[in-house]
């Protein structure tokens, strides 16, 4: 498939209404729902179209009752649809793309200092203080 920059490109819009941003939210469900088996080919993933499909509905879900301001919803809405270009052109990488289903619980912190330096974390009194 090659990139076409602007197959799926669209003029920003805003909602002005929670109807017209249920519409909207819906359609951007659908188009990722719909290229979840597209998404598993372009990155040639080990995980099935389904599992796709599940942290889409995941995240689409997480967002459902926590955005109580139109401006909000529209600017979810410009990075949905941001984001839904980006993968379906392949202008991300397969890590970008696994980084959807990492865990972000991590059952216990990192003790030593090289669990800590692996997974990015500084040591609170180490940190320079800003007087």
């Amino acid at each position: 498939m090659s990139t076409i920059p602007t197959r799926l490109a669209k003029a920003t819009s805003t909602v002005s209404s929670w109807e017209e941003a249920r519409r909207a939210s819906l359609a951007a469900y659908r188009a990722w729902h719909r290229s979840a088996p597209d998404i598993v080919q372009i990155y040639t993933l080990n995980v099935p179209p389904s599992l796709v499909r599940l942290k889409i509905r995941q995240d689409f879900e997480r967002n459902r009752d926590t955005i109580t301001d139109l401006a909000v919803m529209n600017v979810m809405l410009l990075k949905n649809q941001q984001e839904f270009q980006e993968t379906m052109n392949a202008w991300k990488q397969e890590p970008h793309v696994m980084q959807w289903f990492k865990r972000f619980d991590d059952p216990a912190p990192p003790k030593t200092f090289l669990d800590k330096f692996y997974a990015s974390r500084d040591e609170p009194e180490q940190l320079p203080s800003h007087n």
